[in-house]
């Protein structure tokens, strides 16, 4: 991925090391909770056992630290959404108000409760802030096979599809319908639908900062692909517990996920997003 034209966001906070961060979370950890929720079990338990286990937070960050270039990069992506989704929201004759992104530790508070690592990558949208753990791109190239900084890209521009959708009123209704579903699977299908549309929008993100920044080299939109594939709620099902239950997916599968995403990137259109007309 070429980041050369790419400017930094001035709305990254890095709070690791403040304080704030709490026990990290292992990868080992994550794949319990996952067992824990199929089986009923409260997955706040396994947490609170693993922190128990887990070293304290390391003590503030050393100047080097603060110049990761993880955070340099994180920076860069987030900057060019910032960019991307103020001109499509003009279009509209709307104005775009950019989402805050924190990077943490292990913990940390937000305004959607606590926020903790196993859960990776997430949007809160009471504070408007993208959270994210950056031990996450290890576990991204680790357990999911799923190397490079481009899919480490489209993780972060999935998130910020979340605050358009967000500002949009998607989410709210989304919300709204689920509170109102007859039945689990029905309110699953609309998260479903949700996690659809964000992958479309960070297609349609991809687009836009490949036209204006030229950012994609040979091979980055595979590896987007792979990412997609690999959180697809039947892959990571299977890998659980050895078969997927269809009525329980709450992202989409696989196929889902790289079908749509593969939408707005070809398209570059945001109608051509609506995961609720089917």
């Amino acid at each position: 991925m070429r980041l050369d034209d790419l400017e930094e966001s001035q709305h990254v906070e890095d709070r690791r090391g403040s304080g704030l961060g709490g026990r990290s979370i292992g990868l080992g950890t994550v794949a319990l909770v996952l067992v824990a929720m199929y089986f009923g079990v409260d997955p706040q338990m396994v947490l609170n056992l693993a922190q128990q286990v887990q070293p304290a937070a390391e003590a503030p960050q050393t100047p080097a630290e603060r110049q990761d270039p993880k955070v340099k990069f994180v920076s860069q992506v987030l900057w060019s959404t910032e960019q991307i989704w103020k001109q499509q929201f003009a279009a509209l004759g709307r104005q775009y108000t950019v989402p805050g992104l924190q990077i943490f530790s292990g913990m940390t508070s937000t305004a959607c409760g606590q926020g903790q690592s196993a859960m990776g990558p997430f949007y809160c949208p009471p504070d408007q802030k993208v959270y994210i753990d950056l031990s996450f791109y290890q576990e991204l190239q680790d357990r999911f096979k799923a190397p490079g900084d481009f899919a480490q890209a489209y993780v972060i521009a999935h998130e910020v599809g979340h605050h358009v959708q967000n500002l949009l009123g998607t989410s709210a209704k989304v919300q709204q319908a689920r509170q109102q579903a007859g039945s689990e699977a029905e309110s699953n299908a609309y998260s479903v639908k949700l996690e659809l549309q964000a992958d479309c929008y960070a297609g349609v993100w991809a687009y836009y900062a490949d036209q204006q920044y030229h950012v994609l080299e040979a091979g980055d939109v595979e590896e987007a692909l792979q990412a997609a594939t690999a959180i697809g709620d039947d892959t990571l099902q299977k890998q659980a517990q050895g078969y997927a239950v269809p009525d329980s997916f709450t992202h989409g599968s696989s196929e889902q996920r790289v079908y749509w995403f593969k939408q707005g990137l070809q398209s570059g259109d945001l109608k051509e997003c609506n995961t609720f007309k089917s």
